[in-house]
């Protein structure tokens, strides 16, 4: 027959890391006392892979009125003009970069911060030289110098 005095006991799962995040599975924890070590990410979910070149910290410590240094309005006439050259639109660009379309706006406005790295995708994509003092003209092809 049966054992009426048998207990089964039906154990939870433990809670996975995405549901201990919650409001609700903190909050719990305090109550219970457990100790909880809340971090912030810097910049999580931005895109923020670029940082600018001047510390902005600095900036606001001078007393001078200083500004970031920007892009000169020629190099934006360069750029835009051989992006209409292959005949793309400034999102077609982007995405050829690697960027966001705001940033080759900034760039061909002269209002973008300048940034090596965004400079040499922009070279590779469009054949031209960006940088030095030989804008404008074609960039000689890898291996070559």
């Amino acid at each position: 027959m049966a054992d009426w005095e048998t207990v089964t006991i039906i154990r939870k799962k433990p809670q996975k890391a995405s549901a201990m995040k919650t409001e609700q599975a903190v909050n719990r924890a305090r109550r219970e006392g457990v100790p909880i070590d809340t971090q912030q990410k810097w910049g999580g979910g931005q895109n923020k892979q670029h940082v600018a070149t001047k510390n902005t910290a600095k900036l606001d410590r001078e007393t001078e009125e200083l500004k970031h240094e920007k892009i000169p309005l020629e190099l934006g006439k360069i750029i835009q003009q051989g992006r209409q050259s292959k005949g793309w639109s400034q999102k077609d660009f982007a995405t050829r970069c690697n960027e966001k379309p705001q940033v080759v706006n900034d760039y061909e406005a002269g209002r973008g911060i300048p940034n090596q790295a965004i400079l040499s995708k922009m070279e590779r994509v469009l054949g031209v030289k960006l940088r030095g003092k030989d804008m404008g003209s074609p960039l000689a092809p890898p291996g070559k110098n």
